[in-house]
């Protein structure tokens, strides 16, 4: 939990936030790829996941096996679903489609993952 402060007299905010992560398989070989694509994400992009309130946002690669684990945190996850429907995620799944796993629309294959630890 974050608390933001506010004006005297206003008293505290606390905002909850979620932790999700999941996982994806990136192809044999294009890991560099990958990660030049992240360096570079396009702006647009990046300013739509905050405006959905997407914050530390985290991709790591399992090197011998091609898995990524991305872990991020929202104030509430059903904004993520809002995300398939927006031109610009579905321009970043085409983009992305030749170097992972990816459904018929372009979205990476993504599976949920169970948190079954935390230490704050």
């Amino acid at each position: 939990m974050y608390h933001l402060p506010q004006p005297s007299g206003w008293g505290i905010k606390i905002l909850k936030m979620e932790r999700v992560a999941f996982k994806m398989k990136l192809f044999k070989g294009q890991e560099a790829e990958y990660k030049k694509r992240h360096d570079e994400i396009w702006p647009e992009l990046s300013t739509l996941l905050k405006e959905k309130g997407v914050q530390e946002y985290s991709i790591f690669l399992d090197e011998p096996t091609g898995f990524l684990f991305g872990v991020l945190k929202i104030p509430d996850s059903t904004k993520l679903g809002e995300l398939s429907h927006l031109p610009i995620m579905k321009k970043w799944w085409a983009y992305m489609k030749d170097i992972m796993e990816s459904n018929p629309d372009n979205s990476p294959v993504s599976v949920p993952l169970k948190e079954v630890f935390f230490m704050p």
